[in-house]
């Protein structure tokens, strides 16, 4: 059972396992993703998340917090700058870790940790998003919606006339033209 197990030792006393976590997340700042053992990128994760979403609010507190954390001035304002302004939008999951297979010299299983936002290949077009309500509510017509109605047929008017413009002038121009040859034998006589 892990009743109460909820840090992750990864072997290591806690100043050490500090110092490599804030490594690592300086490096997963500047990289963008880095390469390393599962156990330790789940340890990141939990890491590196809340000093990112305290980064979305850019503040002196939130500043030093970060700071304390990571130990690193440049990736503190590499954070603040760059990674919160792709973020700003997301309400968590900022990082997301995919299994790379076993380490060749002692079998332990790898990964990599990406920050999500900067990954180009699992970006999607965005769509427009639909404004979603919470609630039900009567859908009467508005007099906006009745209001765009007729500029609908305006606009539909003018291309049904361009429409029957182009029937008709083929019509009128169906006179049976003379040949070459005809047109030859005619100022031959």
């Amino acid at each position: 059972m892990r009743h109460g197990k909820k840090v992750m030792h990864l072997g290591r006393k806690t100043a050490h396992r500090r110092s490599m976590l804030a490594n690592m997340a300086c490096s997963l700042i500047e990289h963008k993703r880095i390469n390393t053992t599962v156990t330790k990128a789940k340890a990141l994760k939990q890491f590196v998340e809340p000093i990112i979403t305290k980064s979305k609010s850019d503040s002196t507190h939130n500043r030093r917090l970060a700071f304390s954390s990571l130990r690193d001035k440049e990736a503190v304002t590499e954070l603040f700058r760059e990674v919160a302004a792709k973020v700003g939008d997301r309400p968590g999951g900022y990082t997301r870790i995919i299994k790379l297979g076993n380490r060749l010299g002692d079998n332990a299983a790898m990964a990599m940790i990406e920050l999500v936002d900067f990954n180009e290949l699992y970006k999607t077009e965005e769509k427009s998003k639909k404004k979603t309500r919470r609630r039900g509510g009567s859908t009467k017509a508005s007099p906006a919606a009745s209001s765009e109605a007729p500029e609908v047929e305006t606009e539909a008017a003018p291309a049904a006339e361009a429409i029957e413009a182009k029937e008709e002038a083929p019509k009128k121009e169906a006179k049976p033209e003379k040949n070459d040859a005809e047109e030859s034998k005619n100022e031959d006589a």
